[in-house]
């Protein structure tokens, strides 16, 4: 049955004003950052700077280590990402193929987990990483990364690993096939989309996280970008707002290439995996 024309047209309008919705504080942060003092104070700002200027970029780097911090951020963000997926992976094998008290209450774990806000175990979480020596420690911070992120990498690759048949698992254990030869050769194959859809959530969530950097982060050095970018804020709460837009910006890049770059895996990877098992 063919879509009416009109709901197709409805379906496109939506479409575009949710793509704005998500382009436009890009685009007006992207703007922001190539204005010069004198627009920025404005009282009628306009969308395209009418002096494009870099003088923001060169302030943001003069004023801030942003390098160090984004390596910072890329360590964490990586190493979170990594372990959470290697995890996650086995451990969303298990509850989905396995049905037991054991699984059901991982799955119950695993849903009551996300209800927790980060006031609440900030305290604790701190004490712990207080009595391991881990305090203003990325490692530590990568610890605390992995745990928040694995109740949702669990969910998510569980889902994956369902929708895969279990005809193929059976049809290799029939052609002689291990039991770590099935999953090597057919699972993991199929469950790349999945792994690198995790993967992708866990390093966003990391790159962007600011609240757990901060309390666990004391060291200058050790800070990472969502943390040293609040330093363009004066301490009457007064922004440095050309120098801010121009950081936050080159922030949201790696998060943005990361995606460009994998998002054909993401969409094309559960196909490919079927042809090359």
């Amino acid at each position: 049955m063919r879509t009416p024309p009109g709901v197709r047209a409805g379906q496109y309008l939506a479409l575009l004003g949710y793509l704005a919705f998500l382009a436009l504080p890009l685009l007006w942060l992207l703007s922001t950052a190539f204005k010069s003092p004198r627009e920025l104070g404005s009282s009628h700002p306009r969308w395209i700077p009418g002096h494009p200027t870099l003088d923001n970029f060169r302030r943001a780097f003069d004023e801030q280590p942003l390098l160090h911090a984004a390596a910072n951020s890329l360590l964490t963000a990586a190493g979170s990402a990594l372990l959470a997926v290697l995890i996650a992976a086995p451990l969303a094998y298990v509850i989905a193929r396995r049905r037991s008290p054991l699984t059901r209450a991982a799955t119950g774990w695993v849903v009551v987990s996300q209800a927790f806000p980060l006031v609440l175990v900030i305290i604790p979480l701190f004490l712990v990483l207080k009595n391991l020596r881990l305090i203003d420690s990325l490692i530590g911070l990568v610890l605390v990364y992995v745990v928040w992120a694995l109740p949702f990498s669990l969910w998510l690759l569980a889902g994956y690993v369902r929708s895969l048949p279990r005809e193929l698992e059976e049809a290799a254990a029939v052609d002689g096939a291990g039991r770590v030869r099935t999953l090597v050769s057919v699972v993991a194959p199929l469950l790349a989309p999945g792994i690198v859809a995790t993967a992708l959530f866990a390093f966003v969530t990391a790159w962007n996280e600011f609240f757990f950097a901060l309390v666990l982060l004391k060291t200058p050095d050790h800070q990472t970008l969502p943390v040293v970018l609040t330093h363009f804020i004066g301490a009457e709460g007064v922004a440095d707002l050309g120098p801010l837009a121009a950081a936050a910006f080159l922030a949201t890049l790696p998060s943005l290439l990361v995606f460009a770059l994998i998002q054909r895996r993401i969409t094309g990877g559960m196909l490919a995996g079927a042809v090359k098992s």
